[in-house]
């Protein structure tokens, strides 16, 4: 299945927005509003749903064609006459496409099974997710987290390319990495220069607390958009 990659899933779906507004707002502006306020807030809503390697919410507001030329056999002749009438530069365009509606882009990459993934989504944001899917059209039959499976389901799409690279591993196992990834490189360009009985004993130190093998804590935190919150936050804890 071109949507599957080892253990992880890419999920890409296009979700149409209703072409109504209110007052003078479109639907599909206050949609992009209220996802731009979830930038306000200490995580993403998405911080919550389980196995999220990475994903994005965005709008289409309509497909976006190049002007002239078109680069096609007729229209490059057309170039070498001057006299040639604009409606024949025009004729030999291709035809000038819209979308019926804007919409809600909704792309993920995650862990493990997609109806699973789903279900989790709804099951740990589904207020916020009525606050933003409730403009789209269909979204009115959605009712519990099977109705929201079915409903994704059919706005999906097929995909083929990856962004992450370790495919096979747990979300947390790969936030831990990350973790100590960053405190270790944090440890190196603290300690440069230190006799080797002293560097041996913060290295000791340092082990002791980051726990590699502890996947659980300390961590980063999933979602998290202030890295060295999380370590503050981490750090107080340990105390």
């Amino acid at each position: 299945m071109s949507n599957v990659s080892g253990k992880a899933y890419a999920l890409t779906t296009l979700i149409p927005i209703r072409n109504d507004h209110i007052g003078e707002v479109a639907y599909a502006d206050i949609v992009r509003s209220r996802l731009e306020n979830w930038n306000m807030l200490p995580n993403s809503p998405m911080a919550k749903v389980p196995e999220t390697y990475l994903c994005r919410f965005y709008l289409i507001d309509d497909v976006y064609i190049e002007s002239q030329p078109s680069g096609t056999g007729p229209d490059n002749w057309a170039d070498f006459l001057p006299v040639t009438p604009n409606a024949l530069r025009h004729a030999v365009l291709p035809k000038h496409d819209r979308l019926q509606s804007r919409y809600l882009v909704f792309s993920s990459e995650l862990h493990g099974d997609r109806d699973t993934y789903l279900r989790g989504m709804w099951l740990a944001i589904s207020e916020e997710l009525k606050d933003v899917f409730g403009f789209c059209y269909g979204f009115d039959e959605v009712h519990n987290a099977d109705d929201f499976v079915a409903y994704m389901k059919k706005c999906q799409l097929n995909v083929a390319l990856f962004f992450n690279g370790s495919n096979d591993d747990p979300l947390e196992e790969q936030l831990k990495a990350l973790y100590v990834k960053q405190e270790f490189s944090r440890f190196v360009v603290e300690n440069q220069g230190l006799p080797t009985a002293e560097l041996r004993k913060k290295f000791l130190t340092f082990i002791g607390r980051v726990a590699p093998t502890n996947v659980q804590f300390p961590s980063w935190t999933a979602g998290q958009y202030s890295l060295p919150k999380v370590q503050d936050k981490q750090q107080e804890a340990a105390l």
